[in-house]
């Protein structure tokens, strides 16, 4: 999927101000997708799909459920073994789904309205995961989890209504999903989209309205600040889907760094001032092929060019619940942490706030110190 996404993404961006930014310290900023989105529920839930007549195990994805505790505390606990040049640990830029499928109160209204679950509401129906927001909050104040919004939800919802409404294998394929407590397993049903972007509508017209993206977005960013007290200052559109309309949306709620999808290029303003950053190194072993030596290759790429590396990390490569992606993922963190500050030893880890404010005024600051980072526009 992830291939995939890197062939379509492009067409939608927005015209470049400038040749984009360089940096004169190397710098390493991870961007994660899928925090709090809801996949398939545990081994009953795995079960029940089964004997609902789904031959799971043949995608990666098959396997996706959701992070746990136990995950987060793991991940938090190898991320503050490593500290950079200026005395801080890397940090993870979460992006947060805020909603789930309240499969309970949606099957009463299947084809006039999906009713959804705020995250700060907690978990829906089955589902459980103990003192997982205990564990997301503890990485936020550790300063090695950093939110971002990521969308209200991940699927394009006007695209599972319609199909709800029509009937037929689709819909059935839905009720399956939902009697199970499984909201989709995407890649066994593209045809649901996006967030903001319907992939059954004629190319020129997927993208919803900007007052259908502008209602999710806001409705997003209320459950956001909500739980993380703040709004958000960074997004990234599920699927990598946003147009003009999306960015303009996110800018009246107050985010200010756009997260795009796979490309080797320099972060850049656009017209409003909104920084645009680009996913240059993809760390996916949960998914892909990732070995150390590749990975390494690719930071010395961007370094030498004056990029950030910003890697691309799903959520997925973290979990643990119905099959071990966390340890072989960690381990590869763990190895790829090492190497970075042993080759570059003035590194700096930033997170998406941090990017913003070296690319606006050349500083930032660590563990309460200043720190100034030199910053060229490339024509």
């Amino acid at each position: 999927m992830i291939t995939q996404l890197r062939r379509v993404w492009d067409r939608a961006l927005p015209p470049a101000e400038n040749g984009g930014l360089r940096f004169n310290r190397p710098l390493v900023l991870f961007q994660s997708d899928d925090w709090g989105r809801a996949g398939v529920r545990d081994r009953e839930g795995w079960e029940q799909l089964q004997a609902a007549g789904l031959a799971l195990g043949e995608s990666p994805y098959d396997f996706y459920s959701l992070e746990t505790a136990d995950d987060l505390i793991a991940l938090r606990e190898l991320l503050g073994k490593h500290l950079d040049s200026a005395g801080r640990n890397p940090s993870i830029v979460m992006n947060f789904i805020m909603a789930n499928v309240d499969f309970e109160g949606s099957r009463a209204s299947l084809e006039r309205e999906i009713s959804l679950l705020p995250l700060r509401d907690g978990l829906p129906g089955k589902w459980r995961r103990p003192y997982l927001f205990e564990a997301y909050r503890q990485g936020i104040d550790g300063g090695v989890f950093y939110p971002a919004l990521h969308g209200l939800t991940h699927f394009c919802a006007e695209a599972v209504r319609r199909e709800l409404k029509t009937g037929g294998g689709r819909a059935e394929l839905i009720r399956k999903l939902w009697s199970a407590q499984t909201p989709y397993i995407y890649w066994r049903m593209p045809w649901i989209g996006y967030e903001y972007w319907d992939r059954e509508r004629e190319p020129e017209s997927r993208f919803l309205s900007f007052d259908d993206q502008q209602s999710a977005i806001s409705r997003a960013a209320n459950i956001y600040q909500a739980c993380f007290r703040s709004p958000p200052l960074s997004g990234c559109a599920p699927g990598y889907r946003a147009n003009d309309d999306t960015r303009s949306a996110w800018f009246k709620c107050g985010i200010r760094v756009a997260q795009n999808g796979p490309a080797r290029k320099a972060p850049r303003f656009d017209g409003k001032g909104m920084l645009h950053t680009f996913r240059t190194i993809e760390m996916e072993p949960a998914i892909a092929r990732a070995d150390l030596t590749r990975l390494m290759k690719d930071a010395g790429e961007c370094f030498s060019r004056g990029l950030p590396a910003v890697v691309s990390i799903h959520s997925i490569n973290f979990h643990s619940t119905l099959r071990d992606f966390r340890a072989p993922t960690l381990a590869l963190l763990d190895n790829f942490l090492q190497a970075l500050k042993k080759k570059w030893p003035t590194l700096l880890f930033v997170n998406d706030a941090d990017l913003f404010q070296i690319a606006s005024e050349g500083f930032y600051f660590a563990q309460g110190a200043r720190v100034s980072v030199g910053v060229a526009a490339k024509a």
